[in-house]
């Protein structure tokens, strides 16, 4: 069944996407750089030299890749004889949502991996990394309709794979590749 266009679900579906890609991408990515460092045997300031470094780029990219992205698909939309007040892509709202939603969720393992748990900074961040990816998944299933276990299991999933490979990659090579 075909439904009619709705501008109103289409700008809602805009910002849900930009913002839950970006969270997830703050979350996973993050995490895959704090654990990866902390796996090498870094110092606590190394890790959070990193983690800061990555937080900053890894917003402003999010930010420029959503405007760019989405000022294309507004671009295509007007090509496409679409009228002005139809166009649902705005760039601006994409970029926000992604940049603070980045930043939000990167902070979790940021955080986490500082914590004075030291000892246990990789096992720590890694169940908070689960735990905030199980509730972005939650969340977009919720405001998309969608199925909340294959959201949550795909959120999972994602950041376990992410996290284990940068930890190995960290472990393997050491403080020898930083030096």
């Amino acid at each position: 069944m075909n439904k009619a266009f709705n501008p109103e679900l289409e700008k809602k579906l805009n910002w849900l996407r930009a913002a839950v890609l970006g969270a997830n991408d703050g979350i996973v990515s993050i995490a895959g750089v704090v654990v990866g460092i902390a796996g090498a045997g870094v110092d606590r300031a190394s890790v959070a030299l990193a983690g800061i470094a990555a937080l900053t780029a890894g917003a402003i990219s999010m930010a420029g890749g959503e405007f760019t992205s989405v000022s294309a698909q507004k671009d295509a939309e007007l090509a496409s004889g679409r009228d002005r007040e139809h166009v649902t892509a705005n760039p601006w709202i994409a970029a926000w949502a992604s940049l603070i939603a980045f930043s939000a969720g990167g902070v979790l393992p940021l955080i986490a991996v500082l914590g004075p748990w030291q000892d246990q900074r990789v096992i720590v961040t890694a169940a908070a990394v689960v735990i905030a990816l199980a509730l972005t998944g939650w969340w977009a299933a919720d405001r998309g309709g969608a199925s909340r276990r294959r959201s949550i299991l795909r959120n999972v999933v994602v950041s376990v794979l992410t996290m284990s490979i940068s930890y190995l990659i960290g472990s393997i090579l050491g403080v020898t590749v930083l030096a």
